[in-house]
């Protein structure tokens, strides 16, 4: 562990569910009554009844959650409750000469799993083929209201609420006077807030997605395209692109923005609607040039790990809520400096993700972010775009997220 981290004693925390929520998960597997689906063999219609009947079968049948506690619980994992919330975590001491703290800031619809693949390899990079001068101790957090930080209790959580949070999980818990954080789609928003408040003590910052404080809120919170249509000379490709960020993005934004409760109530009660929602957005997010190797990436194993997580929590509802909260509750900026975001930032920008239409190479999605409207928000150190990989850049690609993470704070220690 870090000698600059001095915080107080934590008693583990271990996942352990109880059976009796397990056997009622297995009973309404097994009462599904699975939709009609004519004339949708290519999921034009959205996710197919074909496509998941076979997986829920398995997860009622076959799916063994206790194997998965075990495995899960092989990482030292905590909680504790800050401001009126449980924040759970997983804790990965560094092994090298002077590690630092690195937290991890995963997105919707993750939780913190999806950093599992690095976290490893960042606290003991020399286990790995990588430097020890390089090791982190890293800190992997369920955003409040997501998984085991459950259940939130304060209705007004958003992401720069959650910063205040994860500042004081860093300092006053854990005891680092500095730490660095990554973070992706969601977990973007919260470091971005960390970074631009608590700048003083954050060393240093990596993205996967160059997101900045004050999204959503424009006077069209709820359209992504934010009114704007096709341009009439656009390209084939750049056409293509942008019809397929609306059909990946438009109804996720707008059911979270405008009906989120609503549909919660019937995600809360139905796995298999939970399961249908999550999974749907998993697959279209995934890397779009490599969609044939979704199941090879994904496997159902780790699918209905996280959609068991999200079931047994009770926590579709609150990881929904966050979006509207980003409204009801604006962020107002704490300076007038520039950038807004100031510390040293790194970014790995994957070309498989949908954002930003009309990229192909990955030169030019470097200077899509060099010339795009969020550059100007930031203090930019290591900008990397790499070929692999789609919106869940630390599980789709996690060579080149360690090695851009480690590449990003290296000057920084």
């Amino acid at each position: 562990m870090s000698d600059n981290a001095k915080g107080r004693s934590l008693e583990r925390y271990t996942i352990d569910v109880q059976q009796d929520v397990l056997d009622d998960l297995k009973a309404r597997l097994k009462a599904t009554r699975f939709a009609p689906d004519l004339d949708n063999e290519t999921e034009y219609y959205g996710l197919s009844t074909a496509y998941i009947k076979p997986l829920v079968e398995y997860w009622a049948n076959g799916f063994d959650w206790r194997a998965v506690e075990k495995e899960l619980n092989t990482f030292t994992r905590h909680r504790v409750e800050l401001d009126g919330t449980p924040v759970h975590f997983v804790r990965e001491p560094g092994k090298g000469p002077r590690p630092i703290g690195l937290l991890l800031n995963h997105g919707w619809p993750w939780i913190g799993n999806f950093w599992n693949k690095v976290i490893r390899p960042l606290a003991d990079p020399a286990s790995f083929g990588g430097d020890p001068a390089d090791a982190f101790d890293v800190i992997v957090p369920d955003l409040p209201g997501f998984g085991f930080s459950t259940p939130v209790g304060r209705g007004d959580m958003n992401y720069w609420k959650m910063a205040d949070i994860f500042d004081t999980l860093m300092t006053d818990v854990l005891g680092y006077d500095k730490y660095g954080s990554a973070g992706t789609d969601y977990g973007a928003l919260v470091q971005s807030q960390l970074g631009h408040k608590y700048a003083d003590r954050v060393i240093g910052l990596h993205y996967g997605q160059d997101l900045f404080p004050g999204i959503f809120q424009n006077d069209r919170y709820w359209d992504i395209t934010e009114g704007n249509t096709i341009p009439k000379d656009a390209s084939p490709l750049l056409r293509e692109d942008l019809l397929r960020f609306d059909a990946t993005l438009a109804s996720h934004v707008a059911v979270h923005m405008l009906d989120a409760q609503t549909v919660t109530h019937g995600f809360n009660d139905s796995p298999v609607g939970m399961l249908a929602w999550l999974l749907q957005r998993w697959k279209k997010w995934s890397d779009k040039n490599n969609r044939d190797k979704f199941d090879e990436v994904f496997p159902r194993d780790f699918i209905l790990t996280n959609a068991t997580i999200y079931w047994v929590t009770q926590s579709i509802g609150s990881s929904m809520r966050v979006y509207k909260n980003a409204v009801r509750h604006p962020w107002k900026p704490e300076h007038d400096r520039h950038p807004q975001v100031e510390p040293p930032a790194g970014f790995s920008l994957l070309l498989g993700d949908t954002y930003p239409p009309g990229v192909r190479t990955t030169e030019e999605r470097v200077a899509a972010f060099e010339n795009g409207p969020s550059r100007p928000w930031f203090n930019p150190v290591n900008v990397k775009a790499h070929a692999e990989g789609g919106h869940f850049g630390p599980w789709e690609n996690p060579d080149a997220f360690v090695t851009d993470i480690r590449e990003t704070f290296r000057n920084l220690r």
